[in-house]
């Protein structure tokens, strides 16, 4: 039996045949615009979602919250980035917020705060609750 020529050769895989329906120009831009919405799909919720966090450094000195009255908007999501100034560790804690965090001294922690709908939200240092307290006020 003779031979045959790579035109008459049958595709081993029925993909194969897909890919000679297209030239190699058309692949290309097949391959760019699905790069191009990979790289939206991406892009955009990470944008959305940076433009919307509030950060909000908070420090413990002295076994007290500064700034003790923390303001967030009604509705959208807040991060408290809380350093201990303290040799000693110190535990925020809010069961308004359920919250707990314990911060070493001389170490920092973040707290996520989900959307709040309107209202004070007491927090206070677990381990020294006379002197470290504070509210989040979401308005």
């Amino acid at each position: 039996m003779p031979a045959r020529s790579n035109a008459q050769r049958t595709p081993r895989h029925a993909s194969a045949a897909v890919w000679k329906r297209y030239s190699a120009t058309d692949w290309i831009a097949r391959l760019a615009r699905g790069a191009s919405i990979l790289v939206l799909a991406l892009a955009l919720p990470g944008a959305a979602v940076a433009d919307e966090i509030m950060r909000i450094d908070v420090t413990i000195k002295d076994h007290r919250f500064s700034p003790a009255e923390i303001h967030v908007p009604t509705g959208k999501p807040a991060m408290l980035v809380i350093k201990n100034e303290d040799p000693t560790p110190e535990e925020f804690d809010s069961a308004a917020l359920k919250v707990e965090k314990v911060i070493v001294g001389g170490g920092s922690a973040t707290v996520r705060l989900r959307p709040l709908g309107p209202g004070r939200y007491p927090f206070m240092g677990e381990f020294h609750a006379d002197t470290a307290q504070g509210v989040v006020i979401s308005e």
